[in-house]
């Protein structure tokens, strides 16, 4: 297997680590507020052709062609930076990729500039807390929304909302569903914060009583919403499955059980603590091995024949950042009891604090569900994947 760029890559690696020796910014712009400072950083990183590299000039992006290569040296080399580059937020991360597969033109230079920007922001409304507890009917040229989302990630902080909404509910399971984009401002929409084990309070539930949407902001034709969605599902599974961040959250393992102790030893001289490091390295390495076999499979226009790896991604990264977060949290012994303190919730930059360990362990096991469960996962795997039977459903009455 050969691993090496060639020269023209090589070069162009060079040039964008000349780039990346602008951050952090210096100067006067150094004393810029961090948000200022990034969203300024990134407008640069658009001009210069490396961030926002697949979305057309039109939109706000550096219309760039597309290159497997370039945009892996590119992701790369910021994140070994800590430069900012391309938003993973759910504006940018999720809904700009599903408009530039199924939005209207007047759809695309709208919402898309401001999402790429962080100008707007964005939540999720797909889960319900029972089935078609979130429906929508046409009174002329709009849609008036009745009903409840929950576990809205965001919803407080968002200034629009993508969603599943049932417009026909006579239709079939998958059918009869749009997506609709939602001005979260609307009159008739409440937002209600839930807060989780970690004490914060990103889930919301969000209620419509008959909230007015215009039927300009369907995405994709009325009742094949279901279609779109699972091409933003899929872009969110590449976002949760992220081999950079276990890596970088295993080396963070490593490092706890050299400063932790195990009868009176460094826990990572412990001969089962050793076992359960190399056994959860195996995992990593395997995850690392599957990116480059899915990234070989692109770079050659054969990305079907990585279609299973692909599958599997997700889920096989959220088990194994399970398995990390736990060796982390049982090697904190007593310290374990603590609980996570506001700056440990307040954001998503790695706390190797002991209450860091407990947020990110407690945290952990909500990967499983966002993004499809993993139950559902390992059903899509086994039939679509490998062609097994479906599960036994019981009989329709």
């Amino acid at each position: 297997m050969d691993l090496e760029y060639t020269a023209e890559y090589q070069e162009y690696r060079e040039e964008v680590r000349r780039f990346l020796s602008g951050w952090p910014l210096a100067g006067a712009e150094a004393g810029l507020p961090k948000e200022e400072a990034e969203a300024l950083f990134r407008q640069r990183g658009i001009k210069a052709g490396f961030v926002c590299r697949n979305v057309p000039v039109e939109y706000g992006g550096a219309g760039q062609l597309p290159d497997a290569l370039k945009d892996a040296i590119v992701r790369d080399e910021f994140y070994a930076a800590g430069a900012p580059g391309d938003l993973s937020s759910q504006g940018a991360g999720l809904l700009v990729p599903t408009l530039l597969e199924f939005g209207t033109e007047a759809q695309k230079k709208r919402f898309i500039p401001k999402a790429i920007a962080d100008q707007e922001r964005w939540c999720q409304g797909y889960s319900e807390p029972g089935s078609g507890s979130d429906l929508a009917s046409l009174d002329g040229d709009e849609y008036v929304l009745s009903g409840q989302k929950i576990w809205t990630s965001n919803a407080r902080e968002a200034d629009w909302m993508f969603g599943l909404f049932r417009t026909d509910p006579a239709a079939a399971k998958h059918a009869g569903i749009t997506y609709l984009l939602v001005d979260m401002k609307t009159p008739g929409i409440e937002v209600r914060p839930l807060k989780g084990m970690t004490g914060g309070m990103e889930f919301n539930e969000v209620f419509f009583n008959d909230a007015r949407v215009p039927a300009t902001n369907v995405v994709g034709r009325p009742g094949e919403g279901w279609g779109v969605s699972r091409a933003t599902l899929v872009h969110e599974r590449n976002l949760i499955a992220n081999p950079n961040m276990m890596r970088d959250t295993f080396n963070d393992l490593l490092d706890l059980a050299r400063r932790t102790l195990v009868e009176g030893r460094p826990s990572i001289q412990d001969r089962n603590v050793r076992q359960r490091l190399a056994e959860i390295e195996g995992y990593v390495r395997t995850s690392e091995t599957s990116t480059m076999l899915q990234f070989t499979a692109a770079v050659r226009g054969e990305s079907i024949k990585a279609m299973r790896p692909m599958m599997m991604a997700k889920l096989y990264s959220t088990d194994t950042m399970q398995m990390i977060q736990r060796c982390a949290y049982d090697l904190l012994g007593a310290d374990g009891m603590l609980a996570p303190a506001p700056e440990d919730v307040a954001g998503w930059a790695r706390n190797t604090t002991a209450t860091g360990w407990v947020e990110a362990y407690i945290f952990s096991l909500g990967p499983a569900i966002a993004g499809g469960a993993s139950n559902i996962q390992l059903n899509i795997i086994g039939e679509r994947g490998y062609g097994l039977p479906r599960d036994p459903r019981p009989p329709s009455e």
